[in-house]
């Protein structure tokens, strides 16, 4: 109980901050000594921390270097760099000047870059080295509008146009030595904050405007729902440039006054979780899906004997969850829990740092065999639901009332409702002021009283518990006039360690067909069972392959309706990924771009065998 009202009372109240760089210089004031933030050094190949103390004397040298600029209240600037310490320091230096954040993602495209650099006429950009200034320099000249280019590294030889030596700086260069006290010259929590282009799956991205209050609220509402304390370690390692990290991962620990470390990629995440042991973990569902991947195969290569122990400890540690919240009775297997979590569980979990008291998930469905996977092996995900234009959260579920095929209730404040087609509506604090210089696609999305169309199809029980049915988007329509949100049958499908990434089609067509990339590990052994040549690309036994292939689909979709039945399939050789514009910078398929790509492939399933 104590515990409990010491996290109460260590949580910065909204009525306090006001603004976002109001939190800030609370938190410094508060915790001053504390580690806020901790980070891998790239020179000493060391972990290394900084007190909020030691942050705020950062952020007085990067607002000083602001100020330099000429730069007003309401100017825009922008941010295009991996996490880390300082997209803190230039953030609450900017931010504390009433300047408008604009995130980027360090890995889309320059093309993409200039053209919210242009439509927010954007004055200065925050890069991490001289690699990415090398790509603007194709376009150089399509982004005049900047004023000033600052790289956060040292310059590299011969990496700078000489018809830009004039807009750009080194960061050590920019920055003085010293500075006085930081300023927060904003204290109208309505001012808009930051301007978030949402990455979408097809079109140009649209300025999301959040206001100061937007985020505040918003991060404040999950505190009230997910307990956060000081002594809380988060591993930061979802881009600061996405709502979900910026708020959950971001703001919500500065409020209560955890500590944040960076990771360094997400191909070292495995050997960062081991070193930081982290104790809470934000995540988007791929992540999850593969560590799962992972111990799937490698049961999948083991003694039989080891899936049953396996199965057999999520079955009974999935049964006393559901015991726990009031869903499900005493087992007497679960008496032997304490002896699986120490033959099972705890190897999974220990691979995980050791620490975790439980995990978030957002951004996209998680699939409920990963759901279960995680939560029997005693590991609790808490599921939620938001997008950008709610700052982001809207629901979430909670410790003691936790259903996985839901993305819980709604957080406080927040109020939701089913609209026309079951379109979920949203109302609250958190919804955006707008979208920049949109006037007729904000009016499109918000309603005259507030209620935000989410676009996205959900149902509501009677606790009051969503979940998320599909995208109104999303939703194949066959020339049948049958309706099949796509979403569920990908994920059945996926639960065959065979196949790596799925996209269902047939769009005004008569029946189903998938696009499928097989795992690359799993493949091998595919070819060898099946006595197939290497390639899979043998005309010859195309017939073959699509038979076998279509027989395992089949099989992980017996559950659903007989008109969604998918009759042909589709092997593709190359992986989706946000490199190859298939994926956004936070995973999602873009479904109209693999439709593009892959047309041929598409047409050649709709023409016969």
């Amino acid at each position: 109980m104590q515990i409990e009202q010491d996290r109460i009372a260590s949580v910065i109240p909204v009525e306090i901050a006001k603004t976002l760089d109001g939190l800030f210089k609370e938190r410094v004031q508060r915790s001053p000594q504390k580690e806020a933030y901790r980070y891998f050094h790239p020179i000493s190949e060391q972990w290394s921390g900084y007190t909020w103390e030691q942050i705020n004397q950062f952020v007085a040298r990067w607002q000083a270097a602001l100020v330099k600029e000429s730069l007003v209240p309401g100017d825009r600037v922008a941010v295009m760099m991996r996490n880390c310490p300082e997209w803190v320091m230039f953030e609450q230096a900017a931010l504390g000047l009433g300047l408008v954040v604009i995130p980027l993602y360090t890995d889309d495209r320059v093309e993409n870059a200039a053209y919210i650099i242009n439509d927010a006429n954007v004055k200065l950009l925050l890069l991490e080295n001289s690699h990415q200034w090398q790509q603007f320099l194709s376009i150089h000249n399509q982004i005049e509008g900047l004023q000033r280019i600052v790289m956060l590294r040292p310059f590299e030889p011969g990496s700078v146009d000489t018809c830009d030596n004039v807009r750009v700086v080194s960061a050590r260069d920019w920055l003085p030595a010293l500075a006085g006290e930081v300023k927060h010259v904003n204290n109208d929590p309505q001012a808009l904050a930051t301007i978030i282009y949402t990455s979408g799956t097809s079109g140009r991205p649209k300025g999301v405007m959040l206001s100061h209050h937007n985020i505040l609220t918003n991060a404040s509402s999950c505190l009230q729902v997910i307990p956060v304390f000081p002594s809380d370690l988060l591993l930061s390692f979802l881009p600061l440039s996405h709502t979900f990290e910026r708020t959950a991962g971001y703001y919500v620990p500065m409020m209560a006054g955890a500590t944040i470390a960076y990771a360094r990629s997400i191909q070292q995440l495995q050997e960062d979780l081991l070193t930081i042991r982290p104790t809470l973990l934000i995540s988007v569902p791929r992540i999850y899906e593969r560590v799962y991947a992972g111990i799937r195969a490698k049961l999948a290569d083991g003694p039989a004997f080891s899936r049953w122990l396996f199965n057999f400890a999520v079955d009974v540690g999935y049964s006393r969850f559901e015991c726990q919240q009031g869903r499900g009775s005493w087992r007497l297997s679960h008496c032997l829990w304490p002896l699986l979590e120490k033959l099972v569980a705890s190897k999974v979990i220990n691979k995980l740092g050791g620490r975790l008291r439980f995990v978030m998930s957002g951004g996209a469905a998680l699939s409920a065999e990963v759901s279960r996977i995680f939560i029997g092996l005693g590991l609790p995900i808490l599921q939620g639901y938001g997008m950008t234009e709610s700052s982001p959260v809207v629901c979430a579920n909670r410790i003691k009332d936790n259903v996985p095929a839901s993305v819980g209730l709604p957080i406080p404040g927040v109020e939701v409702k089913l609209g026309e087609d079951n379109a979920l509506l949203i109302r609250g604090p958190n919804v955006m002021l707008g979208y920049w210089n949109n006037p007729e696609a904000t009016k499109a999305i918000i309603s005259p009283d507030g209620w935000l169309n989410s676009g996205d199809i959900a149902s509501i029980d009677e606790q009051g518990h969503v979940t998320i049915t599909g995208r109104l988007k999303e939703i194949i329509v066959l020339s049948t006039g049958e309706k099949v949100p796509p979403a569920d049958m990908e994920a059945a499908i996926m639960r065959d360690p065979l196949f790596d990434q799925v996209m269902l089609i047939g769009e005004a067509r008569s029946y189903l067909s998938v696009l499928i990339v097989l795992n690359p590990a799993r493949q091998q052994d595919f070819i060898k069972q099946y006595g197939l040549d290497g390639s899979l690309d043998n005309e010859q036994q195309r017939q073959q392959v699509e038979e076998i292939l279509l027989n395992k689909v089949a099989h992980q979709t017996s559950g659903f309706p007989g008109y969604a039945k998918i009759r042909r399939i589709a092997v593709i050789s190359e992986p989706w990924s946000v490199e190859n514009g298939l994926l956004t910078p936070t995973l999602k398929l873009k479904r109209t771009k693999v439709l593009e790509k892959y047309k041929a492939e598409v047409d050649k399933l709709y023409t016969g065998h």
